[in-house]
């Protein structure tokens, strides 16, 4: 018999309202999914369709206007050091170098110097920026300044990292490479993931699962398994065929 797993994340019939001068706006309708422990997760739909939305609901940035989000077993109710978020934008501090960017957290935490000056460097090592330790962001090209948030969310050791299209402004080449890089992070330093896009290769090529979101109002109209063996092979017959798959089922939640 299939041990049951318990969900690390829950999505219990969330809905979000915003509210301005200019009526209400319905964004997310009745949403319901659940994410386990160490499972990489891809949101996956149409540009503006809610998906940052419910990122910032699963971080806490958001309240929820009717439903609840339950992450290991707590309602979440605020931002919380335990939920990390990776951006499209990067969000560095300009005015610190990547060591100090890195170990932001651990310090906003009390960790002694020593300590977070360490894990810091693991993770800059992780991310391939071994001698960038002193270089300001500015001087970093934007995969780069893309491996910087990276570690530092990591570094921050979260229960859970998000990532809301954080490739989404890079051009094509470096695209691929911070997949790759991402991919290759994740299988070393196991966490869970839920990672935002609306590039149906990239969902492929990361996830463990993809969660294919409906039109805004978004709600889930269709999941995937994607068992393939990793690396992926961008044109590899089954890759392919999933793809071309996701992309018709896209279609109809427009």
């Amino acid at each position: 018999m299939e041990e049951k797993r318990t969900p690390i994340i829950e999505c219990r019939h969330v809905t979000k309202v915003f509210y301005n001068q200019e009526g209400d706006h319905l964004v997310v309708d009745d949403l319901n999914f659940e994410v386990y422990e160490n499972e990489f997760v891809v949101l996956f739909g149409p540009g503006q369709c809610g998906k940052t939305t419910v990122l910032n609901l699963i971080t806490g940035l958001e309240k929820a206007t009717e439903g609840e989000i339950i992450v290991n077993g707590e309602k979440v109710d605020g931002p919380s050091p335990k939920r990390g978020m990776v951006y499209q934008t990067t969000n560095l501090f300009m005015w610190y170098n990547v060591m100090k960017n890195v170990e932001f957290g651990p310090k906003v935490r009390g960790v002694p110097k020593e300590e977070r000056r360490k894990k810091a460097q693991y993770y800059i090592d992780l991310v391939g920026l071994n001698g960038f330790e002193n270089h300001f962001p500015i001087k970093l090209s934007g995969g780069m300044q893309q491996r910087v948030g990276i570690a530092r969310a990591y570094c921050n050791e979260p229960e859970i990292i998000c990532m809301d299209e954080p490739f989404g402004h890079l051009d094509a080449q470096t695209r691929y490479l911070m997949e790759e890089e991402v991919e290759r992070i994740s299988s070393k330093e196991k966490r869970t993931v839920v990672f935002v896009t609306n590039n149906a290769e990239e969902a492929i090529y990361l996830a463990d699962r993809i969660i294919l979101l409906h039109n805004c109002p978004t709600s889930v109209h269709k999941e995937y398994i994607v068992d393939f063996p990793r690396p992926r092979d961008y044109v590899a017959p089954e890759f392919l065929a999933l793809r071309e798959q996701i992309t018709k089922d896209m279609d109809r939640t427009l």
